[in-house]
């Protein structure tokens, strides 16, 4: 962890490469399915390599914690904390405020709530109160609906309305993951991250579905504060460098 470093979406339009963990290996899959996956190796090989591409921070999700409700993952996690000198937000089966605060301790420079925070909103403000900033709440939406539980279940809000009331609550960024396009390199859709963009005062990092640069600028273009990309660096797709270049150009 770099305590001088910038937290995601605090220092302009950023691009934040994806470390998704699932069975102590880097995965990508579509859609949030399991059975889908494609593997890229060692989570700290994978972690080294974004931040020697210049990468200013680093998402890191255990995607068994996030399918099973209890991290899985944690030795890995703990192993890419320890190896890069850059700001991490991490996600995946967090659901208690002492889970988030044992992270938080630990050297994560921001927890993801998803499942947590739609069951027990207090929650966010329970941690930011502690730890102010460091509460990001991940809204994953499926045709205009919140879902949580591994993108498996619909709780019957819609993205703006649950921003709305975690922003008030002390939130400090929204994770916006358009399932519809995740993880099948087909495009983003950009709307629904500027009705968000436009219904908060809080960063909106958006992610899925981003498959080309035009993505990216769509992405910025729209309101977002970053960027998280996963298959598109992992596939070649482009570099990370050539993103960063795109943004505000």
């Amino acid at each position: 962890m770099d305590e001088d470093a910038s937290e995601v979406g605090n220092d302009g339009f950023e691009v934040v490469p994806a470390v998704d963990v699932k069975d102590g290996e880097v995965v990508q899959l579509v859609q949030g399915e399991r059975g889908t996956e494609k593997t890229y190796g060692d989570p700290v090989e994978a972690a080294r390599k974004w931040v020697e591409a210049g990468a200013e921070s680093l998402h890191l999700i255990d995607l068994d914690g996030a399918f099973e409700g209890e991290r899985e993952n944690g030795d890995a996690i703990d192993a890419v904390v320890d190896a890069v000198d850059v700001p991490t937000q991490l996600g995946g089966g967090i659901r208690t405020a002492e889970d988030a605060v044992e992270l938080l301790e630990r050297g994560v420079d921001r927890v993801i709530l998803g499942t947590a925070a739609v069951e027990n909103p207090e929650i966010v403000a329970e941690i930011s109160e502690e730890y102010p900033d460091s509460v990001v709440v991940s809204l994953d939406a499926k045709d205009g609906e919140v879902v949580v539980e591994g993108w498996t279940e619909g709780v019957g809000i819609s993205p703006v309305e649950a921003a709305e009331r975690y922003e008030g609550l002390g939130a400090a960024a929204i994770l916006f993951t358009n399932v519809d396009v995740e993880g099948k390199l087909e495009g983003v859709a950009a709307e629904p991250v500027r009705e968000l963009v436009e219904a908060t005062e809080i960063p909106v990092v958006a992610s899925g579905g981003v498959a080309t640069l035009e993505d990216v600028r769509a992405l910025e273009d729209a309101g977002a504060a970053a960027v998280v990309v996963g298959s598109a660096l992992y596939e070649g797709q482009f570099s990370l460098a050539e993103a960063t270049d795109v943004v505000g150009s």
